[in-house]
């Protein structure tokens, strides 16, 4: 008798679930096209497979499992249509449905093994990571970093921390000596689920009040929500009117609305910096501060033209130069001693990774072997990637936490 009815609740699940995903593909080929609709059936038809695969292990958490997946199907397909949802929306559909998503892609092993003759254990270890990964995607470490440059070169690109000191914590100071260039970096807030105007609004108020001499935005400004809202990101982004010295470069989800960005970022006095620089004098001196624009295709002959530009003087010596490169593999490209140090985002971080325990492994530099978060070197070059305060593509952070930090720089 439990056996029937275990069997015909994990048939009932199965065919709603099945039922949403072909509406919610309907629905994207009315409102985005063919190919839209065909990407969606991809990406949410590998969910749709794991969560009915694991159905079965769950037990006492099957009305929850049906909650989810409403939640999910409900907010993809919400997304399908451009705009910022409200915050009850976000709270009981997005994020617990983007938490349902990444725990159900962190499944893949258990509804792997349950396809042979074995019944896996701990199927709720997934979704606690998931949950542990919102809570981690809604807030940031405050951090403050200084990097020393005075450190003998690299010959080839390396991870550089004998020349970084990270110190965490909301109160944490840090003693620096000798003067310092003091920077505040805003990468990648991803304007939409996670990163409301309000946050937004909160981090750009403390960028101002951090006392850092310069404020740089090194891209990823929007999502698909809100790329066609210059109001929400110039509503967001409105504290740096108070700051004289704010600079921007494009990031590759910029150029899907580029007017959009150039717009709200003129509406707050930040100027965008496309393979163009500017001098501004610091309490360490002056420095040269370029935006590099992003280009996915002859990269490497872009940055080595716009990098061997001459560099500006100052009393007859050559000023720091600090380039906005908003992704950080492209870094290799730059000739060597064209940069005395870029700041780059566009990773997350690593996004899914050990961070948060101390350990600086992640997806993106453990497996892919790509540069992720912190301090490289290569040559008489200097890299400094940032975490990021917002994330776009895997549902959530886990392990890597965003980052919001005072960045001192010694050249």
């Amino acid at each position: 008798m439990i056996a029937g009815v275990l069997t015909f609740l994990t048939m009932s699940f199965t065919v709603a679930s099945l039922a949403g995903l072909g509406l919610t593909a309907g629905f994207a080929a009315r409102v985005r096209g063919v190919r839209a609709a065909a990407v969606l059936s991809i990406m949410m038809g590998i969910h749709v497979a794991v969560s009915i695969g694991v159905y079965p292990l769950i037990g006492l958490a099957a009305p929850l499992f049906w909650l989810l997946q409403l939640a999910t199907l409900l907010s993809v397909g919400s997304m399908l249509v451009p705009g910022l949802r409200s915050l009850p929306w976000r709270v009981l559909v997005d994020w617990p449905a983007t938490m349902f998503i990444a725990g159900t892609f962190l499944a893949i092993p258990w509804a792997l093994i349950r396809i042979g003759p074995w019944e896996p254990l701990g199927i709720m270890l997934p979704y606690l990571l998931s949950a542990i990964g919102l809570i981690q995607s809604l807030s940031a470490r405050r951090e403050l970093v200084a990097l020393d440059l005075r450190q003998p070169a690299a010959p080839a690109l390396a991870r550089n921390n004998a020349a970084l000191t990270r110190v965490v914590g909301r109160h944490a100071s840090l003693e620096l000596s000798g003067p310092a260039v003091r920077i505040f970096q805003i990468t990648d807030p991803h304007l939409g689920t996670f990163m409301s105007i309000a946050r937004l609004a909160r981090l750009s108020q403390r960028a101002v009040d951090s006392g850092a001499e310069l404020i740089l935005l090194t891209g990823d400004f929007l999502t698909f929500a809100t790329n066609h809202d210059d109001d929400s990101l110039a509503a967001a982004l409105a504290p740096l009117r108070e700051h004289p010295h704010v600079y921007a470069c494009p990031g590759n989800h910029d150029h899907e609305a580029p007017e959009t960005v150039q717009r709200a970022l003129a509406a707050v006095g930040a100027r965008m910096l496309i393979d163009d620089s500017v001098v501004v004098d610091t309490e360490a001196g002056p420095v040269e501060v370029m935006g590099l624009n992003h280009r996915w295709r002859q990269s490497a002959e872009h940055l080595q033209s716009v990098l061997s530009r001459p560099r500006p003087h100052r009393d007859g010596v050559p000023i720091p130069r600090i380039a906005m490169l908003h992704d950080p593999l492209r870094f290799r490209d730059c000739p060597d001693g064209s940069v005395d140090l870029a700041l780059s985002g566009h990773t997350h971080g690593g996004q899914v990774g050990l961070v948060s325990l101390g350990r600086d492994w992640t997806v993106v530099s453990g497996i892919f072997g790509l540069v992720d978060h912190g301090l490289w070197s290569q040559g008489e070059n200097h890299l400094y990637v940032h975490r990021g305060q917002g994330h776009y593509g895997f549902p959530l952070r886990l392990g890597v936490p965003a980052e919001e930090s005072v960045i001192s720089v010694r050249f």
